[in-house]
């Protein structure tokens, strides 16, 4: 009889975190695991398609402004309540993401437009250093 004694934590239903490299393919695989486990919480589709464009908006954000070499981002979903909150973290603290007008004709440069298109809620938090933490909020539906 095998008498060891597991200290393993189960995952968390309601939490989602991942480190993840700072790349393309960073940032794609961010997308993917969201999507994921979005779909295994059966959330509405409404939600979830814009928590994708989120998840992939801030992930490559990460990947392209919060790069530093051997420095790695987390992905974290929570849901809490009626509240689906999604945060990227990267170790570009002074590097603050800022709205920016681009021409008609850039191919870049609209991404923080999208984020508050599609959150209830964003915004920044700082720390610890050299950390920044950008979050996105999404109401969900009362059931």
């Amino acid at each position: 009889m095998n008498s060891e004694k597991s200290t393993q934590l189960l995952p968390s239903a309601d939490h989602f975190s991942v480190l993840l490299s700072p790349t393309p393919r960073g940032a794609r695989l961010a997308r993917l695991l969201a999507t994921d486990w979005m779909r295994d919480r059966d959330l509405p589709h409404r939600v979830a398609e814009a928590a994708e464009h989120l998840v992939a908006e801030l992930a490559a954000n990460a990947a392209t402004h919060g790069r530093l070499p051997g420095r790695d981002f987390r992905l974290v979903l929570l849901a809490r309540g009626a509240v689906l909150r999604i945060e990227v973290t990267d170790t570009r603290g002074e590097d603050l993401p800022r709205r920016s007008r681009p021409a008609p004709d850039s191919e870049s440069g609209r991404g923080l437009l999208l984020v508050e298109v599609l959150a209830d809620r964003w915004g920044v938090k700082l720390g610890p250093v050299p950390r920044k933490t950008v979050w996105a909020e999404l109401d969900l539906p009362q059931a």
